[in-house]
């Protein structure tokens, strides 16, 4: 039996993904997590097969959840199920020791196959994304500019392109003001931009809005 952490700050998503799980005889929701704190207790507290996270969660994002779970348990599963496209954050989570990742659009049997396939110690990313990869991986495909952003950049690039406010951002991301000040300054530098007008035209024609 599959023991399955799902962490979602959304109640009503967390009950969908619940009801997907129980129709598999093979596995089951052991515990649920409404943000990043919840997921590092429940995992200290109790032990999990797969967890199922979520990147947009409140008190410590998804992705430094992610961080952090495979710092303190490299041996745990995760599996990525976020909003955001492939394109925006599969290599980024990838990189950091998820073993998959789906989007919310997916389909429920697509869920469950990823469930099953990292439970397995394999790595689950759709056929499109891998396509990509292995494009990459030969050399065929340049890299874009954003992606030398550290992931802590690119989630205020992302941000800051969204019309978040400075004061928005850093409630968000658990910062202060001026760190966020300091972050979008790093970025403006490393992308070449001199205005939030160009970072947003960035954003948009990299298609980092999702």
């Amino acid at each position: 039996m599959i023991r399955i952490l799902v962490a979602d700050d959304h109640p009503i998503v967390r009950q969908g993904l619940k009801q997907i799980i129980a129709d598999s005889p093979d596995m089951v929701v052991a515990g649920e997590a409404s943000n990043g704190q919840e997921v590092l207790e429940q995992v200290w507290k109790n032990e999990y097969d797969v967890v199922l996270l979520d990147l947009s969660m409140p008190v410590i994002s998804g992705l430094d959840t992610l961080k952090q779970l495979k710092s303190q348990k490299p041996e745990l599963i995760i599996l990525v199920l976020s909003i955001h496209p492939e394109e925006q954050y599969a290599v980024r989570v990838l990189t950091a020791g998820a073993s998959g990742y789906v989007t919310k659009d997916s389909a429920a049997e697509e869920l469950i196959a990823a469930i099953r396939a990292v439970s397995s110690g394999k790595k689950y990313v759709s056929s499109s994304l891998a396509q990509k990869l292995a494009s990459k991986l030969g050399g065929a495909a340049v890299k874009p500019l954003y992606e030398i952003l550290s992931d802590r950049e690119y989630s205020v690039l992302r941000l800051i392109a969204a019309g978040r406010t400075k004061i928005g951002i850093a409630e968000e991301l658990s910062l202060s003001p001026k760190t966020v000040s300091t972050y979008r300054s790093r970025i403006l530098n490393k992308l070449g931009l001199k205005t939030d007008a160009e970072l947003v035209r960035h954003a948009i024609e990299n298609r980092l809005l999702g």
